[in-house]
């Protein structure tokens, strides 16, 4: 046969492995006489001859242990064990022959280097056990992702927040304002929102400070607390010396704010009460005292509300019309037409400018001697060349006088010839167009029979 028996187990086992030992040692004593034979060795020759043979056939005692090994023992009834080449020896053996594994499929057909498993097997949802002992009814809820944004710095709150508190005084909606604030973490610093808009105020009109105090009041309770308004306050207060050197009535009108936030409740109603005997500046001492003064004074709150004053848009037309005529007749008086100036930037009602030259025109033709018309025509000049009184406003106020101009000869008969001195000083000044001065009326209303003039109507 081509195959080979294995060996017994136990000392038939040893017997079989004692008696190859033999013959391999006879078979090397046999090589050694035949080397005798053959040539003449030299001790050393000969030792060193007598250990290659010695490790070759160590060789081959471990070749043989390691084929004998991997073969099944033969069966207490002395039956051959199979051929290990044919395909029946193998039917148990579970060592890859192909070098790449066992065969086998993979688990679940997925898997392998990067590769977590089959799809769905990971990222299956598992139902939460209520039996589990580790369950928790608050926690175990459907998984709710929030938009993450960092807290602004203070360069960035800045940028951010002043062109929204300087678009804010042109449209005056203070819920706009508190949406696009929610959409910024504030953070600690809320409180800068304040003091950036407060000092922005100061450097602005009344209006502009009347919108501040609105927002800061419809601020608290919604985007921030009132304590954040305090802080706000605490750090104005500090920055007195410094603010004051673009504003010098920043300590009078700081005092004005404090006022007006503690009656809107934006403020503590012990804000005042923390700075009792505390305060070393004097710019700060100022602006707390004056908000001491406002509170005592108006015990009813709701008179606080026009602590600014009340916005050009939103006054009566009657205050806009007694505020415009005193105008006139202080610099009727004065003469000061940088005065006239501000006081007219400071009603804020650019739409209602037709009625100041409209009043301006019905004053000189009311006044008499040629220094009223003078003084006029500087004034209105004036408002023209600096676009404070626009073409429009200007032709509405002289077109107004026009059309009243039969009722105004009533009280007035020389009004005619004097509306004319002045229309053509004024063209002259370049303050009205040619047809402007075209329309005016050139003569009088006709006078009738009874009136004199010999019976005829004067043409």
């Amino acid at each position: 046969m081509s195959g080979s028996v294995s060996p017994a187990r136990g000392p038939a086992a040893a017997a079989l492995a004692t008696c190859q030992a033999g013959s391999e040692d006879e078979a090397l004593e046999e090589e050694l006489m035949d080397g005798d034979e053959s040539r003449s060795w030299t001790p050393q020759e000969k030792a060193l001859h007598e250990a290659r043979l010695k490790a070759k056939a160590k060789r081959r005692l471990r070749r043989t242990s390691s084929r004998d090994s991997t073969r099944e023992p033969a069966p207490e009834g002395g039956e051959p064990s199979p051929d290990p080449s044919s395909p029946k020896g193998k039917t148990n053996d579970r060592k890859s022959r192909m070098g790449k594994g066992r065969g086998l499929p993979k688990k679940g057909g997925a898997g392998g280097k990067g590769v977590w498993g089959a799809p769905g097997l990971v990222y299956g949802y598992q139902e939460p056990d209520a039996r589990d002992p580790n369950y928790d009814e608050s926690s175990q809820g459907d998984t709710v992702y929030a938009t993450v944004t960092p807290e602004l710095e203070e360069g960035e709150l800045e940028k951010n927040v002043h062109p929204m508190v300087l678009e804010y005084f042109e449209h005056g909606d203070t819920l706009e304002v508190m949406e696009l604030l929610k959409e910024l973490n504030l953070g600690s610093r809320k409180h800068a929102v304040p003091s950036l808009a407060v000092a922005l105020a100061l450097e602005g009109k009344a209006s502009h400070r009347e919108l501040t105090s609105r927002l800061l009041s419809d601020l608290v309770g919604k985007v921030m607390t009132s304590e954040d308004i305090a802080r706000a306050f605490d750090k104005m207060l500090k920055d007195l010396p410094d603010l004051i050197l673009d504003t010098p009535e920043a300590p009078q009108m700081l005092g004005q704010f404090i006022a007006r936030a503690v009656a809107d409740h934006a403020l503590p109603l012990d804000f005042l009460d923390r700075y009792k005997g505390r305060v070393d500046c004097e710019h700060a001492r100022a602006a707390l005292d004056r908000a001491a003064v406002l509170l005592r004074i108006k015990r009813d709150v709701n008179q606080l509300d026009n602590v600014w004053g009340v916005g050009g848009g939103q006054r009566p037309v009657k205050h806009l019309i007694k505020e415009m005529n005193l105008l006139l007749r202080e610099y009727l008086l004065s003469g000061e037409v940088s005065e006239a100036e501000h006081c007219l930037r400071e009603l804020e009602v650019p739409h209602f400018h037709h009625e100041l030259v409209y009043e301006a025109v019905v004053m000189v033709l009311e006044s008499t001697g040629e220094t009223p018309v003078v003084m006029m025509v500087k004034l209105l000049k004036v408002l023209w060349e600096t676009g404070l009184v626009t073409l429009d406003q200007m032709n509405r106020g002289f077109q107004r006088v026009y059309d009243e101009l039969g009722d105004i000869s009533l009280d007035v008969p020389l009004a005619h010839r004097i509306l004319e001195r002045l229309v053509d000083l004024c063209f002259e000044e370049g303050v009205i167009t040619k047809q402007l001065r075209d329309t005016c009326p050139a003569r009088g209303r006709k006078r009738f029979v009874s009136e004199g003039d010999g019976g005829q109507i004067k043409q």
